[in-house]
């Protein structure tokens, strides 16, 4: 549970909320009794200004016109009301017992206005507000006596009272909505993330099929679909490797039985020596048909393996030229015709290697599969944008169902022809990844007179001539 997401988010969320509520009644007590120190003060140091300005003239305070200013003032609505001479001798005072008149007072208040200085201030306890305010009364710029006025306030305290529990209830029930709100909130984040977990789990033993389904639209919802995109990829993967290995598993086992049953009838037969010599024969042609089968499923595996190869200015002419010249041989011994028409110019960004065997597999291609006196023609011209490659040949042709198929691994049209021809399935395979590696496109259609014709097409990389 301490490492659990859920309650990191709950306390995160609770831990700020509860300084967000706590700052609120600081700041709102605080701001609340400011407002009311500042309306106390203004009310009171009107009243205290009232009294000193009744006092204008008088060269010194005495008893006889203290009472006489104050009869006329009457109430003036505060607790107590204390005015001193400049000695700090009371000379009136509001109070009706325990009154301080003919004594002299030692307030601080008191004590600081008879210097000359303005005193208030206010202080809030028990449920009220107290305020104090001590004005000077100045004769020709010197203090001869005192006003003191002090408030005992319980309605405004009060009202601070009550708007203070006032936010405090109000801030215990925002608290304890978000305490709910996070609670229910990790609880959903953190058993959504739970499911994701359990997909990735069974994701990690095998389990491609599993699809996770959220709704809404936030970041759980796209990586839960992100992940479902992933575990239909790998489920994919899984089925081509697992294909893969079934046919290559099936392609190998052919040549290897009849390996072993070869053998198996030079060493338990009596055979002449023209025969052993043919059995021999057949054994080295097998032999030959497994070493080109490893041979096609390395450059597969090299070009799954290769996604982001080193890339060059390629010159498809001369490639071509030269496939056709090693092929030349090969063609002479079946009475394959090879001709071309070949446009210069055509350059693409590849890999040298790649477009070779391209080319290559596609002109062997075209040489197994034809018929005896056969002709096989390769076109390169450029379309606008793009390199077009051509690879027409006379052959036997493919059926219009099996066209979706051609390019798959170990595809054949006709096993017993394709073993005949020294087939292993792959080449076209190999074609196809190498184009889409090099960001091209292969295609393959029947010919009406009959025949095949391969097409691949590549993006134009053509270079700017230097003004001379």
């Amino acid at each position: 549970m301490p490492n659990s997401s859920q309650l990191k988010y709950a306390l995160g969320y609770i831990l700020i909320t509860s300084l967000v509520l706590i700052f609120m009644n600081i700041y709102s007590a605080y701001t609340t009794r400011e407002l009311m120190y500042k309306s106390k003060f203004v009310s009171l140091q009107d009243k205290g200004q009232l009294v000193v300005s009744s006092f204008s003239g008088i060269e010194t305070l005495n008893q006889e016109n203290v009472d006489q200013v104050m009869s006329l003032l009457g109430n003036l609505n505060v607790t107590r009301v204390i005015i001193t001479d400049g000695e700090g001798l009371s000379l009136y005072d509001s109070l009706t017992t325990h009154s301080s008149e003919g004594k002299y007072i030692l307030l601080t208040e008191i004590v600081q206005a008879l210097y000359g200085n303005d005193v208030f201030y206010s202080t809030y306890s028990s449920g009220a507000l107290e305020s104090h305010v001590a004005i000077p009364v100045v004769h020709h710029q010197s203090p001869i006596g005192a006003v003191y006025l002090m408030d005992y306030d319980a309605d405004q305290g009060m009202i601070i009272s009550a708007l203070s529990k006032n936010i405090f209830r109000a801030s215990c029930f925002l608290g304890g909505a978000v305490l709910v709100f996070s609670i229910v909130f990790s609880a959903t984040y953190s058993r959504r993330m739970r499911r994701i977990l359990q997909s990735i789990r069974l994701a990690r033993e095998g389990e491609y099929s599993h699809k996770i389904t959220l709704k809404g639209s936030d970041e759980l919802t796209m990586l839960s679909r992100e992940f479902n995109k992933l575990t239909d990829r790998l489920q994919s993967s899984e089925q081509s490797q697992r294909r893969f290995v079934s046919d290559a598993s099936h392609e190998l086992k052919t040549p290897l039985a009849a390996i072993k049953l070869l053998t198996d009838s030079i060493l338990q037969n009596d055979m002449d020596l023209e025969t052993i010599r043919e059995f021999v024969g057949d054994i080295g042609n097998e032999a030959d048909r497994l070493t080109r089968m490893a041979q096609k499923l390395l450059s597969l595996n090299y070009a799954e393996d290769q996604e982001h190869p080193v890339l060059e200015v390629v010159d498809v002419k001369k490639i071509v030229q030269k496939v056709l010249r090693m092929l030349g041989s090969l063609a002479a011994i079946r009475h394959i015709r090879l001709t071309s028409s070949l446009e210069s110019g055509c350059t693409i960004v590849s890999r040298e290697d790649d477009v070779y065997q391209i080319i290559f597999n596609l002109v062997e291609n075209g040489i197994k599969y034809n018929l005896e006196n056969g002709s096989l023609h390769v076109t390169l011209h450029r379309v606008k944008e793009e390199i077009w490659l051509s690879f027409s040949d006379t052959g036997i042709g493919v059926p219009e169902n099996a066209l979706p198929y051609l390019f798959d691994r170990f595809y054949r049209v006709d096993k017993a022809r394709s073993r005949q021809a020294g087939g292993s399935g792959l080449g076209l395979s190999i074609v196809r990844d190498l184009v889409r590696r090099n960001y091209g496109t292969v295609t393959a259609e029947r010919k009406e007179e009959g025949g095949m014709v391969f097409w691949v097409k590549f993006p134009f990389f053509g270079f700017e001539e230097e003004e001379s």
